[in-house]
This record gives C-alpha cells, structure tokens and sequence, in this order.
C-alpha cells in the first residue's frame, strides 16, 4: 500500500486533500474525540436492491451490463450515503493526528456505526468491500488502490470517471473498476500531484507527476480533456528488475546481457531507443546497476523515475512554470547545471528538445558513461532524431559539424522494441564507428530475428551475433581490463547462432 494521504470529499466543500497524517502524541486521542456528536437516529433507507455477490478483492473480469447496471444504481449508491455520513460525523482535524493503520480502524467503526444505524441489508463480503472502498477514499487513492497493489499491471489508464483500463504482459484490457464522478477522479489527481508541488485545475490542466515508488503519472484535465480527466500511471514495479531478469523473460540472451554489462561497466557513451511503452526506462535503470559504486551520478528527468542503487546520485527534476508564467526550469538548465556539479555520469531520463546538444558536449567532455534514452523506432532514425533536436535548438551548425560531434560523443545505441504480441525485446546493440564523407557509419554487435510464433499467438525469435570479432570499443575494454571477457561473450554467442 502506497502513503496514506487525507480525504475525498466527492462534491463537498471540504477540502479535497490534506497533509500526510502524523504518529499520534503519547497519549494519543480518545475514539470519542473522533466523532461528533450525532443526530438522533435516521429512518432506516429501503433495502439494496438484490445484485450479485461481490468479493472482498474487485474482479478486473469485464461484467455483464446488467450487473454493471445493478452495481451503479445499488452499490456506488449506498457508498455514497455511508460516505457522506462518514464526512458529517468524522472529526478530520482529529483523524490527521492518527497514524495510517489507527486512522484506517476509526474509519471502520465509524462506518460500521453508520451501516448499523441506516439498517443497509449487506452481505459480509459486500460491508467488507464498502469499508476497503471507503478507507482508500479517505486516506489513499480511492479506486486506484487495487490496482496499484497488482504489480503484473504495467500501465493504468483511466478515461473519465467511468473507463479504467490496465496493461497486464503486453495486453490492454477493460476493468470494472469506476469513480463515484468525475469530481472524485480529479480530486485523487490533486492528491497525486500535490505530494511533489505541483497542480491542476482548470488554469493548469496538463500536469506530469509521480508516485512516491517512482511511477509517472499523467494528468489532463478539463477543458482540455472532454470526457473527463484522463489519468495515465506507468507503474514501476516493486522489485527493482535487473539485466539476469531480463534474460529470464526473453528480453535479451545471456550472451547478449553479458556484452551490455560490459558496455556500462567500461564506461560507453550509451543511447537508449525505443518507442513509447518498449522498456527504455527500465533497460537505463538496468544498466545503471553497473556503474561503480565510488562515482558521482547525477540524474536530470522530467519526474523523478530512475531507481538508482549507487550511494552516490544526485537527483535533479525539471520545474514547470507557475501561474504567473514564470520559474519554469526546462531540461536544458539542468543539464547545463549539472555541468557545474562535478558529476562523472550524467544521466538524462529522457531526451527530447534541444538539450541533447549539452548532453552530446558532456559526453565529449570528460563525462564518459553517460547516457540518455530517445523515442525513436531504429538505431538509424535516432542518429537522425538527435540531428534534428539539435536544430530545435536554433543551432546554424553545418551538418557535417553536427554529425561530427555525435559521431565524437556517442558509443553504443541500444534499440528496445515492444513487438505485436506485446513482449519486450532489444532488438540491437549497435555501435557507432565514424564517419565516411558526410554519413555516419554504424555497425550492429547484436541483432534480434523474429523466426516465427507458436500456436498462441507468441513470436518466437533469438538474439544472434553478427560476427565483428572484435568491436570498436574493444580499446576501451581493455583499458578497464574486460577485453578477454568481452571477447568470451561474443564467441559464444557466435556459436550459438551457429
């Protein structure tokens, strides 16, 4: 479970979301003191309509219209008299002062009171669901709870209050989960992307933020989103992946993950391609874990994502303007400061404006083993990409210049790819050798051929050697004394492509 944040208020007037509760004082606060005096007792509300029994833990199965029906018109209705109860007698003040698990167990004996009080007609499983449902309101992400505690789902994308799709090993599906309105929905952004400064309203309705694990989150609001706020979350998964894990899931052979430990133990210059949703950030973070732990990293990202385990990182994250138009700090400043910080890796989570041109001169400048990740769809089409990010810039560089300069700066291009069936694949290792004339020159180390797909639909393939014997950097491998090393991986893989 995620950090427990304040209340959802729906369409109340009080506020949407309050400061991360603290540990109580000594003698901590009475039950009592929680709870308002109530009203004399209410008339008993008629009896729930008869529905299907719902588990404690939500099925993402779709459901039959019907039921999704009777669930709207019975359930959400009755959660939200219990919810609206729950504001009018709680003492919020009073429930801050608690820790997560004391506030979340005055939650349930206050809504056990009021079910009790109102006489709804509820099965164990069914009371046991609406107080999960309303503690999560309360003091978590509503909704989103279940989802963000599966850790097979990649993506979650909700389309309005009604719509929540997620990604499970590739694949996106339809779930039954839903919000009370769209006012609640937004209220939970609001809670997401005030825990690291920032808003939106209608004044600022596209916001980028994260979960406290690390896990970007999108926001577009109204008026911009017509339907209703769409909220994306790429969600990082608790246990931090590694190259050997990768291996395991076919993403690249055990060959293949030797030459990449390599290529970031001696220090490559390293771009990382791939298009939207191909395991970029992952691979980076991946890599990362070969970095020796005495050097300085320093990490610039749009929202902080990397995972890094060395003890040595500073982390830097870009700044959007406020309402006024101003304090805005772009991808370029921070690199640029950066510079100044002594770092001897610099890390970009993800290039795409004009700072690529202070990262190409870090890494021609003394700060080897830096690296980047681009969205592109080949090796090639990157070297292109970052030619013409660099012309955003306003740069009048010759183009010869220009591929000099990439040419002197960059090593390795690593090419991630999401493939029709949904798996993860790197599909190149590729290096960059130099230039002849005006064109620059690339050789591939490693390649990955689709040989067919078995009878469910899943692409069969296998990484295989090109046969260089001995790569570009094989200098610099030496250098760091990994050269017989790097020299055993790629025989090897030779022969298994034989």
């Amino acid at each position: 479970m995620f950090g427990k944040r304040g209340n959802d208020d729906g369409n109340r007037s009080t506020p949407a979301f309050r400061p991360p509760v603290t540990a109580p004082s000594p003698a901590g606060p009475s039950a009592d003191t929680l709870v308002a005096p109530r009203p004399a007792a209410t008339t008993p509300a008629p009896a729930m309509a008869q529905r299907r029994p719902v588990e404690a833990t939500p099925s993402f199965a779709p459901e039959p219209k019907k039921v999704q029906r009777e669930r709207s018109e019975s359930y959400y209705d009755t959660k939200s008299q219990v919810f609206s109860a729950l504001i009018d007698t709680i003492d919020l003040s009073q429930l801050a002062k608690l820790d997560p698990d004391s506030a979340r167990e005055e939650i349930r004996d206050i809504v056990n009171d009021i079910i009790a009080i109102k006489n709804f007609a509820m099965s164990i499983a069914e009371q046991e669901e609406l107080l999960e449902d309303i503690c999560n309101d309360v003091l978590g992400y509503g909704p989103l709870e279940p989802l963000l505690a599966r850790d097979e789902i990649a993506d979650i994308m909700v389309n309005g209050a009604k719509n929540v799709y997620i990604e499970v090993n590739g694949k996106v599906e339809q779930t039954s989960i839903r919000f009370r309105d769209n006012q609640q929905l937004l209220n939970i952004c609001q809670r997401i992307v005030s825990q690291v400064g920032r808003r939106v309203d209608e004044s600022s309705p596209i916001c980028d933020a994260r979960l406290p694990d690390g896990s970007r989150v999108n926001v577009i609001a109204p008026p911009l989103s017509i339907d209703g706020t769409a909220l994306t979350i790429r969600k990082f998964k608790k246990d931090k992946l590694t190259l050997d894990q990768l291996v395991k899931f076919g993403a690249i052979s055990q060959h293949g993950a030797e030459v990449l430990k390599i290529i970031g133990r001696v220090r490559c210059n390293i771009i990382i391609s791939g298009g939207t949703g191909s395991g970029k950030t992952t691979l980076l973070n991946c890599l990362t874990n070969y970095i020796d732990r005495e050097e300085r990293v320093i990490t610039c990202e749009d929202s902080a994502e990397l995972q890094l385990q060395q003890p040595h990182v500073v982390r830097l994250e870009t700044r959007p303007a406020n309402l006024e138009g101003e304090g805005e700090v772009t991808m370029r400043d921070l690199v640029k400061n950066c510079l100044r910080m002594r770092p001897e890796r610099i890390i970009v989570g993800e290039v795409r404006g004009p700072e690529v041109f202070d990262l190409l001169q870090a890494m021609n400048t003394g700060h080897d083993g830096s690296m980047g990740t681009i969205h592109s769809n080949s090796p090639r089409e990157c070297l292109n990409r970052i030619e013409a990010m660099i012309a955003m810039g306003g740069y009048t560089l010759p183009q010869k210049t220009v591929r000099e300069i990439v040419v002197g700066s960059v090593d390795i291009i690593i090419q991630a790819a999401r493939l029709r069936d949904g798996s993860r694949r790197i599909t190149h290792i590729t290096e960059v050798v130099g230039m002849e004339g005006d064109v620059i020159i690339t050789q591939d180390l490693v390649l990955y051929n689709i040989k067919g797909e078995d009878q469910n639909g899943r692409l069969i393939g296998q990484h295989v050697s090109t046969g260089i014997g001995r790569p570009h950097f094989w200098d610099r491998a030496r250098y760091y004394g990994e050269e017989s090393r790097l020299a055993t991986a790629l025989e090897a893989m030779e022969k298994s492509t034989d």
